[in-house]
């Protein structure tokens, strides 16, 4: 048995189902009809969602679909960081949504002193963008694991546990 056992909070979202979701929704924008006629366009790309359209009220039908797709395909709307609607050439809006992987900075030191503060025994250490959380007690482990889902809605980001050693 190690003398140290291990997990990593990471955020992370599986690409596959996102690009799923995205088809999902480009396929209801074209025979939706409220949607049918708003030369609506949805550009994912590696790093971003790019949604444009006709007009603020069809951005946001299309962005809540978009989020109810995601939704329903197992993924976080946190993964989402929009950013603000943007006037584009002739009378369209766009409205970009930058895609969330990894814990920033400041979310792993406030993750790491939530852990310490409640867990003295437990050593949280940043390792890049995974936050690697080890002890000597499995069950401090799984403490630490129920005190950040409880705290997850504080972050702006996704968390998952994973290479629980």
């Amino acid at each position: 048995m190690p003398a140290e056992s291990t997990f990593d909070i990471v955020s992370d979202f599986d690409r596959q189902e996102l690009i799923n979701a995205v088809d999902q929704a480009r396929r209801e924008v074209a025979t939706r009809y409220d949607l049918k006629d708003t030369k609506t366009e949805i550009v994912l790309s590696e790093k971003e969602l790019t949604i444009t359209t006709e007009s603020e009220m069809h951005l946001t039908a299309v962005r809540d679909l978009i989020q109810t797709r995601a939704l329903r395909r197992n993924l976080s709307i946190k993964i989402f960081k929009f950013g603000p609607i943007q006037e584009v050439s002739g009378g369209r809006v766009r409205q970009v949504a930058l895609l969330q992987r990894g814990i920033p900075e400041d979310v792993a030191k406030k993750l790491a002193k939530l852990i310490r503060d409640h867990f003295p025994k437990v050593q949280p250490r940043i390792q890049g963008d995974v936050l690697r959380v080890g002890s000597k007690s499995r069950d401090e482990l799984q403490a630490v694991i129920r005190l950040v889902k409880e705290h997850q809605d504080e972050f702006a980001i996704p968390l998952q546990f994973t290479n629980y050693r």
